[in-house]
């Protein structure tokens, strides 16, 4: 076997000893009928950004071919709120490349994620992965770069006080057990979240740690490798499912919620991303941060009010974009700054093998050449209730913008900050409520409909959606009424 494939934990990549990439119709095939599978999966993403799932159990060789092959059709009006119900029939045709060995069912199973396509056999206009995959190909072809991207999941898990060793309330991060809590349960997502096919750079227990009554809530982090921004999002969307499904066979909760009690740590959903050329990380040189890195910084910072109407779909998103804490308000950008908007984080720039040769003296020189420039910048604003796709496709629409802008590194210099940004009083500051994210999107929508991206249709669904929340001023409103506060937290606890 080929000796990069030998770890993967992939069982589907090890037994057929090729990369998933590779796959084909007949491989699928080969690996169900040597390892007694007896039903598969269609999985595939609907307008609001949850998992699908289609079932079928294996009736002959002659049905799996010709379901492999065909796809099957399914009702898209349920599927999508903009999709009419005179014409809903939709096909969902898998991509091999994403198959996987379930790992929660009793029988033995294969899973596959799907594409969707109209009754003419293109793909789905206004499906997110394609919407998605149309960002991608656009800022391709106008900027000869492709952009990469990991996800931060941040979580609370629910359990009964633990008397013998209680938290800490706020003082979780990084904490190890008895001193945190469920750490198996995130071990086990990470580790059925490989074998699925994410590729989990490390998982560690949040600062958040909760005390409420008789439940502890403690706040666990997942953060990925970045990857191509199409794989990014299937990432996301799959290691919540994998979570949820983890928590539950431990029977224990788990919210991706933006806030889930007023006053304490929120969960975000930040995203690292890296633009590439020639599989070359652009972001930064010898020098530090390049000039590309710099515009599409200021292409996020320009939409970043639109932006989230995909990152920050529910009114308790705007209860952890607060001022004074680490969610950011402020339009600005910063390094190694957690107060800013956008992040420039260490990237390993110019460091060499300095670091590993001081802490094992006796490590011969190497060259570190091939590990360093791992540059990324990262959005801070987005939460657990965003919808992967779209966030992804904004972001590569507002990096394009950036690349494409004039004025974006004036713009970039301008707003660059290096005090505590949540102090500062002279900058813009993001939506604060659902109603005004909408409009945002509406004020920016030429830029995401551009080239085709963006379904002016899904722009108007997103937008009505988002005003139908009626959340304009909603922190004034509240404002000193704890259980109305309480109750809508209650209410989008499983967002996402």
């Amino acid at each position: 076997m080929n000796e990069t494939l030998t770890l993967n934990p992939n069982k589907i990549v090890r037994g057929l000893g090729k990369p998933a990439e590779d796959f084909t119709k007949q491989d699928i095939i080969r690996f169900i009928e040597g390892n007694d599978i007896r039903m598969f999966n269609f999985r595939y993403v609907g307008g609001d950004g949850r998992l699908k799932k289609l079932n079928f159990v294996i009736n002959s060789k002659a049905h799996l071919d010709r379901v492999l092959s065909m796809g099957e059709r399914v009702d898209g009006s349920s599927l999508f709120s903009f999709v009419a119900a005179d014409s809903s029939d939709l096909y969902v045709v898998p991509r091999y490349k994403t198959a996987f060995v379930n790992p929660f069912t009793e029988v033995p199973t294969l899973d596959l994620i799907c594409s969707f396509y109209d009754f003419h056999g293109d793909p789905l206009e206004s499906a997110p992965e394609n919407i998605l995959r149309k960002s991608q190909r656009r800022l391709k072809e106008r900027t000869g770069l492709s952009m990469q991207a990991l996800g931060e999941l941040e979580y609370y898990l629910f359990s009964e006080v633990d008397r013998i060793y209680p938290i800490v309330e706020q003082k979780g991060y990084h904490e190890a057990h008895p001193f945190s809590k469920w750490g198996l349960v995130r071990r086990e997502a990470m580790s059925v979240i490989s074998e699925m096919g994410g590729l989990i750079k490390y998982g560690h227990a949040e600062v958040g740690n909760i005390i409420s009554d008789d439940l502890e809530m403690v706040q666990h982090e997942i953060e990925f490798l970045p990857v191509p921004i199409e794989d990014a999002a299937d990432q996301l969307v799959m290691a919540k499912w994998a979570i949820r499904e983890v928590a539950y066979k431990h029977n224990l909760e788990v919210s991706f919620a933006p806030k889930i009690i007023v006053g304490q740590a929120g969960s975000g959903m930040h995203v690292h991303t890296r633009f590439m050329k020639d599989d070359v990380n652009v972001m930064a040189d010898a020098n530090g941060l390049t000039d590309t890195a710099r515009k599409v910084i200021a292409g996020f910072l320009m939409s970043a009010e639109s932006l989230t109407a995909f990152g920050n779909t529910v009114p308790t998103s705007f209860l952890r974009l607060v001022p004074h804490q680490e969610a950011p308000t402020s339009i600005c950008w910063g390094d190694r700054n957690r107060s800013v908007l956008v992040r420039v984080p260490l990237g390993w720039v110019g460091v060499g093998d300095r670091m590993v040769r001081n802490a094992n003296p006796n490590e011969p020189a190497f060259d570190a050449s091939s590990f360093e420039n791992n540059q990324t910048v990262e959005l801070r604003s987005p939460d657990g209730s965003a919808n992967a796709h779209l966030l992804l496709a904004g972001m590569a629409v507002a990096a394009r913008h950036g690349l494409e802008h004039p004025e974006a590194l004036r713009i970039a210099h301008e707003l660059y900050v290096k005090a505590d940004a949540s102090r500062l009083t002279d900058l813009k500051q993001l939506p604060a409520s659902c109603y005004e994210s909408a409009e945002c999107l509406q004020r920016d929508r030429a830029r995401y409909e551009e080239g085709g991206v963006f379904p002016a249709g899904l722009i108007d669904s997103v937008a009505k959606n988002l005003q139908a929340y009626d959340d304009l001023n909603m922190s004034e409103k509240m404002f000193g009424n704890a259980d109305s506060l309480q109750n809508l937290i209650n209410k989008h606890q499983h967002c996402g």
